[in-house]
Formats: C-alpha cells, structure tokens, sequence
C-alpha cells in the first residue's frame, strides 16, 4: 500500500468525514442526514462506502462513528482546511470568505503540499477556524 496522498477521498467523502469529527458516540444515519439535508438512503450509502474503506465504524440502525484510521484522516483534513484557510488570509480573504473559499477545493491539495506548506508557515499552532495540531509527521 502506497502512504497517504490526501487525494483519495471525494469532497463529498471529505464532508462527512469532517462532520463526524469531534462527535462522540454513534451518530445515527437520520441525524446525518438531516445535517445534509439529503434522504436518509443517500447517507447510509456513503456511510456503508466509508465503512468499507476503514474509516468508520458502523452499525446499521445504530450509527456510525470514525474508526482509529477515521479520526488520524480526520485530523489531517481539518488541519488541511486550516492551514490553506490561513494561507488564503495572508492574500486579503477575510476569515470567512477564506475559508468559504478552501471549501471548495481543499479536496485537491495533497498531504505532500499541505507539509510543505505548515514548513513554510513556521508549523503554525492556531488557523482561523482553530488549533492545527501537528501529529501526522508534519514537524520532521
């Protein structure tokens, strides 16, 4: 298995995964959906898809909650988000709209880029939207 690229999720899949961050226990498929406002089938789908590749635990009619490999991803997309959201206010976005902005393409920036960029920045410890940690090899 090759390491991690940041690249193999979907926005869609990134969304979720983003979502369930920092929720504790089992959020039910219902609840979910209705944050997406989308039908309940179209959850259980992409949550049965994310269960398939590791990333969360999930019980049919129970719920579902992010896995070890699930809260390590993550913690990795939120910092990305965080990192590109800072970088876009140093160019004159407001916090806001920068991180409007990193909504729509963070999916695409890769892990190698996103070290390259918390190098660059001086491993920064606090975003615009909160802490970045640093616990995913980014301070070599």
């Amino acid at each position: 298995m090759s390491a991690y690229s940041g690249l193999e999720l979907s926005p869609k899949k990134v969304e979720y995964i983003k979502f369930l961050d920092g929720k504790n226990g089992p959020i039910k498929t219902n609840d979910i959906a209705t944050g997406f406002g989308v039908d309940p089938s179209t959850i259980t789908k992409m949550m049965s898809e994310l269960a398939d590749e590791g990333l969360l635990d999930y019980i049919p009619y129970h719920g579902v909650s992010l896995s070890a490999k699930g809260k390590i991803t993550a913690e990795f997309l939120v910092k990305r988000h965080r990192i590109l959201a800072l970088a876009l206010t140093h160019f004159g976005l407001s916090h806001e709209q920068a991180c409007q902005e990193v909504s729509r393409f963070e999916s695409f920036v890769s892990k190698e880029t996103i070290d390259q960029m918390c190098r660059a920045m001086g491993h920064p410890n606090k975003g615009i939207c909160g802490n970045i940690t640093h616990n995913d090899g980014c301070l070599e």
